[in-house]
């Protein structure tokens, strides 16, 4: 990857369940200069019985109300780009609960979705944007070990920044 460069006012917000979310995020958010911050939704999501809720959840379309700090309003960033994992083909229900509370502030969105099948689940896509009046610019699903990981997560950084300069 190349130096960072900051891009005002661009946020990347996540949340991860393992750790492969967060990765993916703070390598986004170093090579943007972007803010970080991470979403809460205080449920204990730990072990086989976290991991055993997270699908419950996602497949009943469960959200409780979730938090997060950022630096200024989410209303103000020019760019939030959202990282979720995939539950049981599904955003996790925490990024669903903040997309359903915030969704209509966000001025432009982009997705960062990290799965641990081969399967793209990129309909992901279509169900977040139901949640943001204003849709995505760009989107990428990302599997961390996988040998197309970096060509990935390159691409989407390019697709953004060129979505960035036009802005």
């Amino acid at each position: 990857m190349t130096k960072s460069v900051a891009w005002n006012n661009v946020l990347c917000l996540y949340y991860s369940r393992t750790g492969n979310t967060r990765k993916a995020m703070e390598e986004i958010a170093k090579e943007l200069g972007a803010d970080l911050a991470e979403l809460r939704d205080g449920v204990d999501r730990s072990g086989w019985g976290g991991w055993l809720r997270c699908g419950v959840d996602a497949m009943r379309r469960t959200t409780r109300p979730v938090k997060c700090q950022t630096p200024i309003p989410i209303s103000d960033y020019r760019l939030v780009i959202i990282g979720s994992p995939v539950w049981a083909g599904r955003c996790s229900s925490v990024v669903r609960g903040f997309l359903k509370q915030h969704g209509g502030e966000l001025r432009n969105a982009s997705y960062v979705l990290t799965r641990g099948t081969e399967d793209r689940n990129e309909e992901v896509f279509v169900q977040m944007d139901r949640y943001t009046p204003c849709g995505h610019q760009t989107a990428v699903s990302l599997r961390l070990d996988s040998v197309g990981y970096t060509f990935w997560l390159e691409e989407f950084l390019r697709e953004t920044k060129a979505f960035l300069r036009k802005r």
